[in-house]
């Protein structure tokens, strides 16, 4: 049963959904999908073409808006907006610690959880798209992880979809994730060279936390156990557009003197562990990889494997001479299933994950470049969680499709710049631009 209600200027309905587990089997396990449907109160009732938003991850449920801040705002002038919480998160069926020992063990886990990649979530779509729209295709906003969903729907079923957008988000077509990492860790060398540059102060804080942590024992109130290589993983925050300012004022008043001596500050720990816990986003760490999987090529921890292609990320040699520490971006690795309460229980899981070998196509180049679908992305120029030229090559092999390559934003472009960034993909895909 649909329940709605209203906020500042906005109609919303809570939707729910029942789709298979696997969708080549649709007559066996179903899960529940939540979505919350958002229309603007002056325009409730009118007849309005729907845009159905993706949001980054994997792992994360859909925004949960106040009103109409950012670039719903915007979508509110001409669309109803349904706000999707991909499987596995938010409140659609949840996939976590506490609930996938309901599966059986590690093995049962890890099969559940290869049905969590993009083609499930498209089919996700088109399994409910009939329910919400009549049958009449939608427009796609896809954010990230969200943008890769999209290049699958075009891939998978493009005649569901009205127009396509993408921020931040075009995957490389071909490449495996190993390819993907050694792309990013020289873009995280230069994103951390560009913070300390900014805040030169940072370069001797950040030694001096790496080098307590090195010979201290620190658990967090939750239980997270915060080791060098955690606190280097912090530099996450520097490819959103206020990630280098946060880090500096999470970095500035990290210790506190007490009887027994310098210690990291309570209020230190509680923010570290708000952004290194991954308690409400497990499926993060589960299939952050599993996404770049193709074929018969495991991914096989690349993250980390490729990491030592890198010696400058050895927090111990840089501590041992005179270099900066450097943080790391956007990667999983299997400490974390060591270090954090969440995932201890889901270590073997992510192994048995780690190691799979039957990876389905997530991409058709050749209906890509046959694509007849309005398409319009945002390129951000040295984004450090998406490659640029990994996008850029996969945006040449869309046929039709428009880019916006700028340098004006980071990652998070379409929150920090919502209405304008929709504005100009909206103009771009529609041959206005």
């Amino acid at each position: 049963m649909s329940v709605s209600y209203r906020q500042p200027g906005v109609v919303l309905t809570d939707r729910r959904f029942t789709v298979p587990l696997d969708h080549h089997d649709p007559s066996g396990e179903t899960i529940e999908l939540y979505a919350r449907e958002a229309v603007a109160s002056d325009k409730a009732h009118q007849d309005l073409p729907w845009l159905v938003y993706l949001q980054g991850g994997p792992g994360f449920g859909a925004n949960r808006f106040i009103g109409r801040p950012a670039w719903l705002g915007r979508a509110l002038k001409e669309f109803r907006v349904l706000l999707l919480d991909q499987r596995g998160t938010g409140a659609s069926t949840p996939a976590n610690r506490q609930t996938l020992p309901l599966r059986g063990g590690p093995a049962e886990q890890a099969d559940y959880l290869a049905h969590f990649r993009a083609d499930a979530i498209v089919r996700d779509c088109e399994a409910i798209r009939p329910q919400v729209t009549g049958g009449a295709p939608w427009t796609v906003l896809g954010q990230s992880f969200g943008g890769f969903c999209t290049v699958a729907y075009l891939s998978l079923a493009p005649e569901g979809v009205h127009t396509a957008l993408i921020t931040g988000g075009l995957p490389s077509l071909d490449a495996h994730a190993d390819d993907v990492y050694r792309a990013a860790y020289p873009r995280v060398e230069r994103k951390v060279a560009a913070h300390y540059a900014r805040y030169p102060q940072d370069v001797e804080r950040a030694r001096r936390i790496a080098d307590h942590l090195l010979t201290h024992d620190v658990v967090l109130p939750t239980g997270y156990r915060l080791t060098v290589e955690a606190f280097q993983s912090l530099g996450i925050l520097l490819g959103g557009s206020e990630g280098s300012h946060r880090l500096h004022f999470l970095l500035e008043d990290a210790f506190v003197r007490t009887p027994g001596g310098q210690e990291l500050s309570d209020d230190f720990q509680e923010q570290v562990q708000g952004l290194l816990s991954y308690a409400g986003h497990p499926l993060y760490a589960l299939v952050h990889e599993a996404i770049y999987g193709r074929g018969t090529r495991p991914t096989a921890w690349s993250a980390e494997r490729v990491r030592a292609e890198f010696p400058r990320f050895d927090a111990a040699k840089a501590l041992a001479g005179d270099e900066p520490l450097m943080f790391t971006g956007e990667s999983v690795h299997p400490w974390m299933f060591d270090c954090d309460p969440a995932l201890r229980p889901l270590r073997e899981t992510a192994e048995l994950l780690a190691a799979r070998t039957d990876w389905a196509p997530l991409y058709d180049p050749a209906r890509l470049a046959a694509n007849e679908v309005p398409a319009a992305a945002a390129v951000y120029h040295d984004d450090m969680y998406v490659d640029t030229g990994h996008a850029l090559a996969t945006a040449r092999a869309i046929r039709g499709l428009r880019t916006w390559v700028t340098d004006e934003f980071e990652h998070d472009g379409v929150r920090a710049g919502g209405p304008r960034v929709l504005d100009r993909l909206l103009a771009l895909a529609r041959d206005e631009a």
